[in-house]
């Protein structure tokens, strides 16, 4: 029997929509494209964030801000597995998408387990699960040529252009196979 995913993706709330920092969230809305599921919805048994399930995974969105969006995350995979049948609960895993300022735009990275790399929304995680191990999905954005952090602060915070979101977007049926191969292991 397949293992049982719930995908939740990290970003922003408006107004940082569709911003190099919701790359998390861009993603999720093309994946549920792809696999044809219904829209999403918001669940309180889910961290009061977005929901959207089919046959394959549970999709989720955070309503929270990136850097403390892990409260949420770990709400919504606690109403994830409760509702479970419980022959499934314990083999189930959660796999966080987020924005990967390390990558070329577009490129998408697979780990499992691992620090946060400095990304605060995967810190947030971390601290918030209690050291329960989950896969992460990180969404190239590229990087500005500055480090300062003022500088890579704006350049996370812009509003994607469309043939950059489109470049996000892209990653869509890659993520689906990689996906895929979490769930058949």
């Amino acid at each position: 029997m397949p293992t049982r995913l719930l995908i939740a993706s990290l970003g922003n709330p408006a107004p940082y929509t569709n911003t190099f920092h919701s790359a998390g969230h861009t993603i999720i809305n093309a994946l549920r494209e792809c696999l044809s599921y219904p829209p999403f919805s918001r669940d309180r048994n889910y961290g009061n964030g977005l929901v959207s399930s089919g046959s394959e995974f549970t999709l989720w969105q955070s309503p929270s801000l990136m850097n403390v969006s892990g409260k949420s995350v770990a709400a919504a995979y606690k109403g994830f597995i409760r509702e479970l049948p419980s022959d499934e609960r314990p083999t189930a895993k959660l796999v966080v998408i987020h924005d990967e300022l390390e990558s070329p735009l577009g490129k998408i990275k697979l780990k499992v387990g691992g620090s946060a790399r400095g990304h605060n929304g995967i810190k947030s995680c971390i601290a918030s699960l209690g050291g329960m191990e989950f896969s992460r999905l990180g969404v190239g954005i590229g990087r500005p040529e500055s480090r300062d952090s003022k500088d890579v602060a704006n350049y996370v915070l812009r509003k994607m252009t469309p043939s950059e979101a489109m470049k996000v977007k892209d990653g869509a049926e890659e993520v689906w196979r990689m996906l895929e191969k979490l769930r058949d292991v």
